[in-house]
């Protein structure tokens, strides 16, 4: 009996020990996780943000897909980062951003001659998100899983994961996309995940953000926003009543103007066309240049890759947790506006600075 009772507050201990993430924001969690993010900079930007006390570097992956690629760290704890890399300055990188048309949520993408991804970002049908940047989990996702899966078998049922700028927007779809595998039950139910994406760009739809913040809801993931940059207010976005659920009065429109006495069944004719009309024009522009236009240059930089339908809709929302870093007048000071260096805002530097305002 004595024995068995010693073997239980061992293997209490040991489980504690092993549990170390909690949920919740946690400021200084989020600053030690985007200087691991800076590292990918040149050698100067990432010694000016520093390396966090407690952190190293285990692996860097090759490049792969468009220009994307991912570091393995460990807290002093023995906690896994997976840290992605954002967009850098190759024009290929900067095509996962531009190759902006939406695509289902679930489904499956052609990535090469021999090669497809199958992904369950959300259920719902309606879910839709980015395909430049569906494109860069897919490449990636292949070389982190078997990371996960050898951490997981060493005992650490736990992992961080954060991105930065395009990293970011990543980050939100490596993590619908492991909790899928879960689903699946592709990746074991006792894997957790605790993300943090700063300064990331929009993902997809309302129906993909639904699910995505049911899934990670309790404190299991945050976006991180400095109110004065600007990328994260991009894609830019198009809603149309397309876009809204099934059951709404929209559907109805047309019924309840013709029943209406001229001229208010004219003028409310005229009003709905000019409402409906250029949202649905803007959308299929957005969706030939940023979809058919674009997948040319991607089609050459991936040899094989085939272009997938699209998802006939392109608005695009902010996705999770919102943490909001809000500039005052001293911020300026120390970044100030210049329409020359319009990045100013996005650096991490910036968002360092305004955190430990916090």
């Amino acid at each position: 009996m004595k024995n068995s009772l010693l073997l239980l507050i061992a293997l209490l201990f040991v489980f504690t020990v092993m549990a170390q993430l909690q949920p919740g924001f946690n400021k200084e969690e989020l600053i030690a996780l985007l200087k691991v993010s800076a590292q990918f900079g040149s050698p100067s930007y990432a010694a000016e943000m520093g390396v966090p006390d407690g952190y190293k570097k285990l692996y860097r992956s090759a490049v792969v897909g468009l220009d994307n690629c991912w570091e393995l760290w460990r807290t002093d704890k023995g906690t896994p980062v997976i840290s992605i890399r954002g967009t850098t300055k190759e024009q290929v990188s900067w095509l996962a951003n531009f190759y902006a048309a939406m695509i289902p949520a679930k489904g499956q993408l052609q990535i090469s001659n021999t090669e497809q991804f199958d992904y369950d970002f959300a259920e719902n049908p309606k879910a839709a998100v980015h395909v430049g940047w569906t494109i860069a989990t897919a490449f990636l996702s292949k070389d982190i899983l078997p990371k996960i899966d050898s951490f997981y078998y060493k005992g650490a049922h736990e992992f961080y994961i954060v991105g930065f700028s395009q990293g970011g927007a990543i980050g939100y779809l490596l993590t619908a996309y492991l909790y899928g595998l879960q689903r699946e039950g592709k990746l074991p139910a006792d894997l957790r995940f605790k993300t943090y994406c700063g300064a990331a760009p929009k993902p997809g739809n309302l129906y993909f953000a639904y699910e995505y913040e049911a899934m990670t809801q309790n404190g299991w993931a945050y976006n991180v926003v400095n109110a004065a940059d600007w990328v994260p207010q991009t894609p830019l976005s198009v809603q149309t009543l397309s876009d809204f659920p099934p059951l709404n009065p929209f559907n109805n429109a047309d019924a309840v103007i013709k029943k209406q006495k001229w001229p208010k069944r004219w003028a409310l004719n005229i009003a709905f066309r000019k409402m409906a009309k250029p949202g649905n024009k803007t959308k299929k522009v957005y969706q030939k240049y940023l979809g058919d236009y674009v997948s040319k240059s991607v089609k050459k930089a991936l040899p094989g890759f085939q272009p997938p339908k699209y998802f006939n809709s392109s608005d695009y929302v902010r996705t999770g947790n919102t943490i909001t870093l809000l500039p005052k007048e001293e911020y300026y000071q120390h970044f100030p506006q210049d329409n020359s260096k319009p990045f100013t805002h996005h650096f991490h530097s910036a968002y360092l600075y305004l955190l430990q305002k916090m």
